[in-house]
């Protein structure tokens, strides 16, 4: 069983820009498709809290039933937040990674790179040719 865990929706740009990037660094990761197997409550609930983030900044929006559902109403609670994300998975935003060196919401892709306990073995550059790693496995600074 892998040290790495990824919540993965494979239809998610950032989501696969995450998958390829622990790949890169030679790791094979433990991938839960979450749209299709959930997370337990106390599991989403422990990502959360281990990302740092609150309920509300876990949520998604793009994409989902937030506006109908009236989620930015504050008279949500965290408790009632999370039921709807257990009830529609496509509400828990993307990806969180599990790692030794800690649990991020990896969005944008490259914070994936502040967890991984192995360095890049390479160049890598996001779907939309965006370099985030180069060819002797550094991070890429200085973007425009």
């Amino acid at each position: 069983m892998s040290e790495i865990t990824i919540y993965h929706n494979p239809r998610c740009g950032t989501s696969r820009n995450v998958l390829a990037m622990i790949r890169n660094a030679g790791i094979e990761p433990e991938v839960v498709l979450y749209l299709e197997t959930p997370p337990e409550r106390a599991t989403l609930v422990e990502l959360i809290r281990a990302s740092g983030l609150t309920v509300r900044e876990a949520l998604r929006r793009k994409g989902t039933p937030y506006d109908e559902l009236g989620l930015d109403d504050p008279k949500w609670s965290d408790e009632d937040l999370l039921a709807f994300m257990l009830a529609h998975p496509i509400l828990i935003n993307r990806p969180f990674v599990v790692t030794p060196l800690g649990v991020k919401l990896c969005r944008p892709s490259e914070l994936v790179l502040d967890i991984l306990p192995q360095p890049q073995r390479g160049a890598f550059a996001k779907e939309d040719g965006e370099a985030v790693v180069d060819e002797k496995g550094r991070r890429v600074t200085g973007k425009s």
